[in-house]
């Protein structure tokens, strides 16, 4: 136990390293690495879809974003530059596992491999990403499942990085407060935290 609060303890003082340096990893990743759809409702103006990206991210974080969305083609539209590299989505609420998300380089990355299906990610340091607006999803143990019915999750943030249930002695369930790891055994797995940072 004393093992799993130094590891969690240290994990967050990482990350608290990386959001307050900015980090920018490998400088600016392309917008061709998007991984989420939007709505393409006329009703969902430029602006709703800015707030509801932005919704997802701490306010620090979001104000400063890069906002991107994909046009009813499946093209990535940059709603606004950013300068902090992050990029935020507005998601598809009509979509399980579309949520409003923040993302840093390295996650970006993580989630355009898992679109793709690359036997693992290829980003080479951990990435952090926000989903402070709440999402849904369809297992915490497959990430491949699309049967399932949906699972709605509260506001969370998580670390994209391939930790080991065993060696952090975090649980493998979801739960609403703390920290688990979803995914678990596949080179996808990482890190939820349940709450905002």
């Amino acid at each position: 136990m004393k093992l799993a609060k130094r590891t969690l303890f240290l994990l967050a003082a990482v990350t608290a390293t990386l959001l307050v340096t900015e980090p920018n990893f490998g400088g600016p990743v392309q917008a061709e690495t998007l991984i989420q759809s939007s709505t393409t409702e006329v009703s969902d103006t430029t602006q709703g879809k800015i707030a509801r990206a932005m919704s997802a991210g701490p306010e620090d974080i979001a104000r400063s974003a890069r906002i991107i969305d994909t046009d009813a083609e499946g093209n990535t539209v940059v709603l606004r530059d950013g300068s902090n590299g992050f990029t935020c989505m507005p998601g598809n609420p009509k979509v399980i596992g579309e949520p409003p998300m923040c993302v840093d380089a390295a996650s970006l990355q993580w989630f355009a491999d898992a679109k793709a299906h690359k036997p693992r990610p290829t980003n080479s340091v951990p990435g952090i990403t926000y989903m402070l607006a709440g999402a849904t999803q369809r297992s915490d143990s497959d990430p491949n499942d699309k049967t399932t019915p949906a699972i709605t999750v509260g506001p969370h943030w998580m670390i994209m990085w391939p930790f080991d249930p065993k060696t952090t002695g975090l649980p493998t369930a979801h739960k609403p407060t703390g920290a688990y790891i979803m995914w678990a055994g596949s080179p996808y797995a990482h890190m939820h935290i349940m709450g905002r940072p």
